[in-house]
């Protein structure tokens, strides 16, 4: 049979690999806007109302400072600030008791979880956990309404029950902890599946995702195990949809990861960083970090902030003198250094071909 020149291109093209498309990222834009003066957002929650609660890392502050408290309603309008009495000014989580409906907010410096009035700022301990310079980070919540808080010093996941008081070290593992810099911060966002038969768990200095597994009405976890590698750059806020995806926000690659809960395996990538505008405003994400769902759409801190500055201003408080001198920067960190307005971030709660 003769091959004409027509076949031949139409063979060379079956032998060729196809192409994959290029992740449709979808679109950020700006939920709010932190009040001038606060900086840092962290941690981030809705409460029924849909009204959102923030808690920054208030680096930019005097030591003595007492932590900060924004607060916006569903449309993103400010409504009020509120000081946390008796707290540090690095709050890294909170979020609302599924029992009681106490604000808990991880207390980073103080190494404790306190109880808060969202409106006046009174604050009392609700958790409290030993160790030497323990780094409580990350925090959910069983059905039962224990508490689950990660140390990101120590390599310890702690519990207690749903009256507060001393935590227990539910696990311990050198796979929580940092082996890298920086940010020597281990294990940080955690999240259990759906029917609590495993806590999945970030570690940010590592670029691993952990899995634990769990078994039984009390939730007695198994041995760790590293669920995935290398996710993203620097995986920081863990949360999980109704169809138990993980939906990663990694700090340093200015982006939120969407993994399948079998294998691990990338299936979106939403947002990336776009530079910071004329208002000293990030465009997209700026170290991404903490993430919750609200109705159709995701709600993403924008920490924006230069850590090798940060360590070298705050190695003392931190007990991380020994970092002093190191070259601790990162690919966002001159970025950062130019944010004046700092933001939440909003993009689709979708996984784009899904």
């Amino acid at each position: 049979m003769k091959i004409t020149r027509t076949m031949w291109m139409v063979l060379a093209l079956l032998a060729m690999p196809f192409a994959t498309m290029a992740w449709e990222r979808g679109k950020v834009d700006t939920f709010a806007a932190l009040p001038a003066g606060e900086a840092h957002p962290e941690g981030i929650a809705v409460d029924r109302e849909g009204n959102v609660y923030v808690v920054t890392v208030a680096a930019n502050k005097p030591r003595t400072s007492e932590g900060t408290l924004v607060v916006f309603d569903p449309q993103g309008k400010h409504l009020r600030t509120v000081g946390i009495k008796g707290s540090s000014r690095l709050l890294l989580d909170l979020g609302f008791h599924p029992r009681t409906g106490q604000l808990l907010v991880v207390d980073y410096q103080a190494g404790k979880v306190l109880s808060v009035d969202p409106k006046t700022g009174a604050s009392s301990a609700f958790m409290t956990v030993t160790g030497k310079n323990p780094g409580l980070d990350g925090m959910t919540f069983d059905s039962a309404g224990n508490v689950y808080v990660t140390d990101a010093h120590q390599g310890i996941i702690w519990k207690v029950g749903p009256g507060g008081g001393e935590g227990s070290a539910w696990v311990s593992s050198p796979l929580l902890k940092p082996t890298r810099i920086p940010p020597t911060i281990g294990a940080n966002g955690l999240a259990f599946n759906n029917k609590k038969t495993a806590l999945f768990v970030a570690n940010t200095a590592n670029d691993t995702i952990l899995r634990i597994p769990v078994s039984g009405a009390a939730l007695e976890p198994g041995t760790p195990e590293v669920f995935v590698n290398r996710v993203g750059g620097g995986p920081d806020g863990l949360i999980i949809d109704e169809h138990d995806n993980l939906w990663v926000a990694c700090n340093q690659s200015n982006e939120v990861l969407v993994l399948e809960p079998t294998h691990g395996r990338v299936i979106a990538k939403l947002g990336d960083f776009a530079g910071v505008d004329r208002n000293g405003a990030p465009v997209g994400f700026l170290w991404s970090n903490s993430l919750v769902f609200r109705g159709d759409d995701v709600l993403v801190t924008n920490l924006a902030l230069d850590v090798g500055t940060a360590i070298s201003q705050l190695g003392d408080e931190l007990g991380l003198a020994h970092l002093a001198g190191r070259n601790l920067q990162t690919v966002d960190g001159q970025w950062a250094k130019q944010v004046k307005v700092h933001t939440v971030s909003r993009i689709k709660k979708r996984i784009p071909g899904v």
